[in-house]
Order: structure tokens, then sequence, then C-alpha cells
């Protein structure tokens, strides 16, 4: 019993300092960011080329997977969907369901970091490599 003591008290002053920030304080707001990072912001309007048999755009001067359809811009980045209002405005993750198919028609290569290629760029920049897995080239 005396061991939990210790906790107890600790856990009431958390409690009791928690309060207290509350009473003082007219908006509060918390976020926790544990989502796939946006591609970067895009501050002006990019050249475009038409991906051939197709209405999208891709931007050749990116450095990441960007398309532009019906003045909507497109990302795959990070292995997710990323969806623009056009430049300067920000990114928002969409379920892949959203995206036009004409966008996820796009062939893959047409894409700068093709599907799956993002975790090998990162396991070779020093991220962490299953064992066995760098032998083979797979990482």
């Amino acid at each position: 019993m005396h061991k939990t003591m210790p906790l107890v008290a600790a856990l009431a002053l958390i409690a009791l300092t928690l309060s207290a920030g509350l009473a003082g304080a007219a908006d509060i707001q918390i976020g926790v960011n544990i989502a796939v990072p946006p591609p970067p912001v895009v501050l002006a309007p990019p050249p475009l080329i038409i991906v051939p048999g197709t209405l999208v755009h891709q931007v050749p001067s990116a450095s990441f997977n960007l398309f532009v359809y019906r003045s909507r811009y497109y990302s795959f980045h990070n292995d997710a969907w990323f969806v623009a209002a056009g430049p300067r405005a920000p990114w928002t993750i969409v379920a892949v369901e959203s995206v036009p198919a004409a966008v996820r028609g796009v062939p893959v290569k047409h894409y700068k970091i093709p599907p799956g290629q993002a975790k090998k760029l990162a396991a070779r920049e020093g991220g962490w490599c299953p064992p066995g897995q760098a032998k083979k080239g797979r990482c």
C-alpha cells in the first residue's frame, strides 16, 4: 500500500495543476498530429504538361508527385493521397476513393516517386531496414 502513495500523490498534483490551469484559460486547443506529413506547399502555379491519354496534368518541375486535374492539385506522397484547392492552399489527406479515377489512373512512369518507393528511399537515407532485407537489396 505504501508503494502506491507516491503515485496517488503525483496524480493528485497533476490533476490539481491541470484544473487550476483550466480555470484560468478561456480557450484551449490541443492538437495531435500522427498522420502522414503533407507534401511541400506549391507557392505559384507551376508549368504543366498533359499526361498522354488523360485529362490530368503533371508538374515535371516538382520534386514530388504532383498532378493537376480540374484546377485541383493532387499528390501521392508518403503512400497517401493529398488534395489542395490550388497553389498556396493547404494540403488535405483524402481517402483513395475520393481521388478522381483519372488521377488514380495516371501511369506510374509519370510519378516522380513511384508507389512504395518512399519507404525504400527512407531506408537508404538512414531509416530502419528489417534484418536480412539490406542483403537482398530491398532497402
